[in-house]
Formats: structure tokens, sequence, C-alpha cells
């Protein structure tokens, strides 16, 4: 399957990715195999990285009339669209030395072969909906299909990334935590783009990332591919690859702390969310502000899905609805975006198991109870039937379905992979539901009565949380305690996705994968 990918690159790359995001739950050699498509997809030839240049700009990267000073013929990443190499910018008057920089470069055949590769992808859906199974899944074609070939364009990009610097600026809570690497826009076009170089450990390298913050109970081989933090707070030191003499304080906590926080910023307060959060577009450093801390860098702006107001405000009151089991507020919500079966939605939204409050709690576990038994005494041909009567009742009116979601589930089921392959550390839902709650404390155009709800809603809704909190703590509790007797327990995430794929069976009748939740 890995030969596979890597052999037809583009999109295969990013279904290799699909699965190394989610390789927490698969056995090591698959993990450590489908890791390496985060960075080490296969290289062009340094024969195509000079075509593209003198296509761009009409002259090579070095040389006398070259445009940096030294360019690494070697690439030091390669991914589905594009391969990075590391650059040296000519002085600027005044230096004494040029800055050096990662040049994106976009691989020639890719463009041609996007065509090809969604041209296929409509195919299939089409025909996974109109003579396979008829179920509405065509409706998400057009949608998907335009925000992939934006990343073909490497200026829009460059702006995507300027925009998020901005956002993170504006945010107390993460302003210092996160940083967005600075983009030249003179050495950038269509198909190359130069950004500042930042050295740090990736985040798809978990035995970097726990050696780094002092986490790594054994001993580990630092590979000459991971580059050096102490070079990231000189400007003008070549790249070099050597640890901090000291760990980074906050342990893997602290880092999947900022992660979350991050992304449930963009969902919640800014509308403007990276799509393609996988552990390979993250790189972590000691922070400049405080080197003794752990700083976030995001990398990859080419996939971002826009949310505008309206919907920020739905998908926050959502949030809150899921978090609470008020069914009504979630009911409410679910059918204005044309869903049925909210607590169908309600378990993939929170990669947990959800049973939304009704009235009469018993009639509808008797309910349940019936329908399971009547779902375990059918053929494997009627248990399909009624699956797929069951997913046509999931997109009832795929015309109001917000297209947005496709994207901002996909993020949310990366970010969780990302928590899990550490342990989960951190209580996610938590956290996201805590900014989806602020959010709306700080929405425009409320009246001081309306403001003032909110903030009362907010402190509730904090109080309510504690139930989840405890669970969170109880589940870390028994990691540690099995940890102490060399036996493995499953992470918090592990649990919620295990119980989620029996609810799904018991109450929907729907038997799902270990990665059938990966967006």
């Amino acid at each position: 399957m890995y030969n596979l990918f890597t052999s037809n690159g583009g999109l295969y790359i990013k279904i290799g990715q699909a699965i190394g995001a989610n390789a927490a739950l698969l056995p090591k050699p698959m993990q450590e195999k489908f890791a390496r498509l985060f960075d080490d997809a296969p290289q062009i030839p340094y024969s195509d990285v000079l075509h593209v240049f003198k296509s761009e700009f009409g002259r090579p990267p070095c040389g006398p009339d070259g445009v940096f000073e030294i360019f690494e013929e070697q690439a030091i990443a390669s991914a589905s669209i594009a391969q990075v190499h590391r650059a040296k910018l000519r002085p600027l008057p005044g230096d004494t030395e040029g800055k050096w920089v990662a040049v994106k470069i976009q691989k020639p055949d890719v463009a041609k072969q996007m065509k090809w590769d969604l041209g296929a992808y409509r195919f299939v859906m089409y025909m996974f909906e109109k003579w396979a199974f008829d179920l509405p899944v065509y409706f998400v074609v057009d949608f998907v299909s335009d925000h992939l070939r934006r990343e073909l364009d490497f200026r829009l990009e460059a702006e995507n990334a300027k925009q998020t610097a901005i956002f993170i600026a504006s945010e107390p809570r993460l302003a210092k935590n996160v940083y967005i690497p600075k983009v030249y826009d003179e050495l950038t076009t269509k198909r190359v783009m130069t950004a500042e170089w930042i050295s740090g450990v990736r985040l798809s390298d978990r035995s970097g990332i726990r050696l780094l913050m002092a986490e790594n109970n054994n001993p580990v081989v630092v590979q000459a591919t991971v580059p050096s933090f102490v070079d990231t707070l000189e400007d003008n030191a070549p790249p070099s690859f050597s640890f901090p003499p000291t760990p980074l304080k906050g342990g893997v906590r602290s880092v999947m702390q900022i992660m979350v926080e991050l992304f449930s910023a963009q969902m919640f307060s800014w509308g403007w969310c990276h799509a393609d959060p996988h552990p390979g577009n993250i790189i972590i450093r000691p922070n400049p502000h405080d080197p003794t801390l752990p700083q976030l860098v995001l990398l990859d702006h080419g996939l971002y899905v826009r949310a505008d107001e309206e919907f920020r405000r739905d998908w926050a009151s959502m949030w809150k609805g899921l978090l609470t089991g008020e069914f009504k507020s979630v009911e409410r919500t679910t059918r204005k975006w044309g869903m049925g079966l909210p607590d169908m939605f309600a378990s993939v939204a929170l990669a947990r198991p959800v049973r939304l409050t009704r009235k009469d709690r018993k009639a509808e576990a008797e309910r349940v109870t019936r329908e399971l038994e009547e779902y375990m005494s059918l053929s494997q041909y009627e248990q399909s039937v009624r699956m797929k009567a069951k997913l046509k009742q999931f997109l009832t009116d795929t015309d109001r379905m917000p297209k947005a979601l496709i994207f901002l589930l996909r993020n949310m089921r990366i970010v969780q992979g990302n928590n899990q392959s550490f342990g989960a550390p951190v209580n996610r839902v938590k956290i996201i539901g805590l900014w989806a709650s602020n959010s709306l404390t700080r929405l425009p155009n409320l009246t001081i009565g309306e403001r003032l709800r909110e903030y009362v809603n907010d402190i509730v809704f904090r109080s309510v949380l504690l139930s989840l909190d405890l669970a969170f703590w109880t589940t870390r509790l028994r990691q540690r305690i099995f940890a102490m007797f060399g036996l493995k327990s499953g992470s918090f995430e592990d649990e919620l996705e295990k119980a989620m794929r029996g609810m799904m069976k018991s109450s929907v009748g729907v038997e799902v994968g270990a990665t059938a939740f990966s967006g």
C-alpha cells in the first residue's frame, strides 16, 4: 500500500498521510512506515527543480545569476505536491551574511496529475451515489475539488500564512505560543514559495518530541535529519542538528494544549481553519520569548476553509449542546443543516459516544434495545439495507449542509489523532468546548443583556464540564498505574473511540472500523 501511494504521488500521498494521522490505532510497523509520508515522500530530481526555477524566475536557483547565494540540491522534506529545499539569501546592504530560508517547490507533474485524480474522484463519487449504493455523497465533490486546486497556487498559500499570523497576533492566549514563518513575497510565485527557515522537531517525530520535552523513558538515537533549536535564536547561523542543553518545560501536555487551543480558536473565533494539521505540518521549538518553554510553528497554509459568523454561532452553540446533552439545541441545528440522527452527528463531531437527553430516557433505552435485537436477527444483506437506510437519514438535505463541515470534521479528527498518538495528555473535548462557549460571549452586535446572558451561560457550562474532567483524570490515573507495572492502558481518546464504535452499532446498526471517522 505504501509503495502504491508513493509511486502514484499527488493526492495518493494525502491518502497515506490520512492513514499516518490515525496510526496510533495501527501496529507499530505501520506507524513507522506511514509517518514517513508527512515529510519524506518521493522527491523530484534536481533537473526538474532547475526547470521550475527557470520557468518562474527566468534564472537558476543559485550560481552567479542565481536567485539565492546558496541552494541545496537535496530536498530536506517532500510531501504530496511539493518539496522543500534549504537555501541562503544574498546579504542585503548592511548585512554581513544572508539569512537561511525554506524554499517550497511544486512538483512539475502535480497540476496535470491532479486533473486526472480529481476526475477519478468525481467519477467514483458519482458512481457511489447513482449506481452502487444510492447514498448522497456527490454533493461534496465541487467544494472539495475547488479547495484542493487552491493548493496549487503558492501565492494564495502565502496570503493564507499572512492572514493566519494576523489572527494569532490578535489573540493574547496564542500570540507568544504559536508562530507562522515569514514569507518573502519577492521570492514567491505560483509554483515557488520562500519563507524563513525554522528549525525544530516535527510533531510526527514522536521520539524527538518526547526527548525535547523530557518525557522519553527510553534512550533514543537522534537522527541527523532533526534540526536543532539553538540556531533559531540566531538569525544568521546555518542550521545545525543538536538539541538544546536542557529539555523544555511543560511536557508533551503543554504542546498538545497549545495545539488544541490553536485549532479551537480557528473554528470558533476566526472562522479561518487550517484544513490539514497533520503532524508533519507542525514543528515544536523553544519559544523565543522564553527559551525554556515550547512554541508551536504551523506550516503548509495551502488548504484553508472559511466559516461565516452564522455558522460559527451555530457550531459553538451545538458544541455546548453536545457536551451538556441538550437534545433540542443539537436537533435544532442539525435540522437547520439538513441532517437527521442528531445522536449520530454528535458522536461523529465529538469522536465520543453521545446519548442526547430526551424526556423519557427509559422508553428511549427500551427502543434502542429493541432495534439492536431486531438488527442482530437480520441476515447480512438485510443488515446492509438497514445500514444504508440509516445513513440516508443522516443526510436528509445536502443543499443545506454547510460544506465547511467537511474540512472542519477532518481537522478535528487529525487533531484528535495528534493528541491520541502521545497518549492523550490533554482533555481535547473539554478545551474545544470551553473555546466554543467563550466565543459566544465575544460575538459582535450583542445587546448588553444578551452578552451578560452569554457570560452567565459560560459560567454554568464550565461547572457542567466537571464530570468530563473527572472521567479524563480517572483514565490518566489508570494509565499511570498500569505503566508502573509495565502494562499498557488505553488513553482517554482510545476509550472514547472504542465506546463510540460500540454506540454506533447499538443505536444505529452501523459497524465502523477504527479509522472510519478519519475525515
